[in-house]
């Protein structure tokens, strides 16, 4: 019996001391930086070029969503393009993650910042700390044209004062980070210098993917990692964080019996981004894509009806919410 219950000691002190030397392995790794490239992108005083920041600022690249508090969400909503100052707080397992204020203001804004500094945490989501992002920013294959135009717009903004806390980490989140599961990621391939603004599915492509994000909340993700699981576009990610309800978002493609929108006609799909918001809480940023071009929405309809059908059926989906008493 001795030899049982020093065995299961040995088992045990064994155990906690995996414990403890991974437990201190995450609180000195967590805190650590990386080195990414500084693309060589300058802001401009072009009218044209500032014009098609501000529209993907508060349109497609719903900049303005995330970079404001909650507070102002109703004023967004009313069309009011309000100074990007910061605030918006992601609360998830990994910990509490918070918007940066994106105007020029030297204190607490990006005023100090330099054009390339920016272009760096846009392309390879690394802080000018060096630090890893989560990866709640999909511009990595952005055109070097539609990059420069954001951060021309940022520049023109008015200055505000707005000191924003640091975002806060959970034991998990720092875990992530120090097992470097979350890393600086560049694009996967030469982004182009710029784009053809037109209606069709090449356009599309690049706004779902590079622009809007799409891609990133309707289709199967570790929410920890941010890794895919799944068929891109076929919906599923569940959203439990959402007040009120999880959301569940539908499958995009095509899939005649599964998909939401296979059989919508370009118009009622355009008319679905005017109508705006239908739930209250919903994560869908309507108030942005409602400001997106009908040539932008027609490219984003002609893209999504090419996509390859994924047979996946989202029964609680924002949609139906609702309906189910949820």
């Amino acid at each position: 019996m001795k030899k049982v219950l020093k065995f299961f000691g040995w088992i045990v002190g064994i155990i906690v001391i995996l414990v403890l030397c991974f437990v201190s392995f995450v609180f000195l790794k967590w805190d650590q930086t990386y080195e990414a490239p500084y693309p060589e992108l300058s802001a401009t005083t072009d009218s044209t070029m500032i014009a098609r920041g501000k529209y993907l600022v508060y349109g497609p690249a719903h900049c303005s969503v995330c970079h404001n508090s909650i507070d102002k969400m109703e004023a967004l909503e009313r069309g009011e393009m309000l100074p990007l100052a910061g605030g918006m707080e992601f609360v998830f397992e990994p910990g509490t993650l918070r918007s940066r204020n994106l105007t020029p203001d030297e204190e607490t804004g990006i005023g100090k910042l330099t054009d390339a500094e920016i272009a760096r945490v846009m392309r390879y989501s690394v802080g000018a700390d060096g630090r890893p992002l989560f990866p709640l920013m999909p511009f990595q294959n952005m055109s070097d044209s539609d990059v420069i135009s954001i951060i021309s717009y940022l520049r023109s903004q008015e200055k505000v004062k707005n000191e924003i806390k640091p975002s806060e980490y959970s034991f998990l989140g720092k875990a992530i980070l120090a097992l470097g599961m979350i890393k600086p990621e560049g694009p996967s391939e030469t982004p182009p210098k710029s784009i053809a603004v037109e209606p069709t599915p090449v356009y599309g492509k690049y706004l779902a993917n590079s622009v809007a994000n799409c891609v990133g909340c309707h289709s199967p993700r570790d929410l920890m990692s941010g890794a895919f699981t799944g068929p891109k576009f076929s919906g599923g990610l569940i959203l439990e964080d959402v007040p009120g309800a999880p959301f569940i978002t539908p499958n995009l493609t095509p899939d005649p019996e599964t998909g939401v929108m296979a059989n919508w006609t370009e118009e009622a799909f355009i008319e679905r981004f005017r109508a705006g918001k239908v739930y209250e809480y919903t994560p869908m940023p309507w108030a942005s894509f409602g400001n997106m071009s009908d040539v932008d929405l027609k490219a984003l309809y002609s893209y999504i009806m090419s996509l390859e059908p994924v047979s996946n059926k989202v029964v609680n989906t924002p949609y139906m919410v609702e309906a189910e008493g949820k």
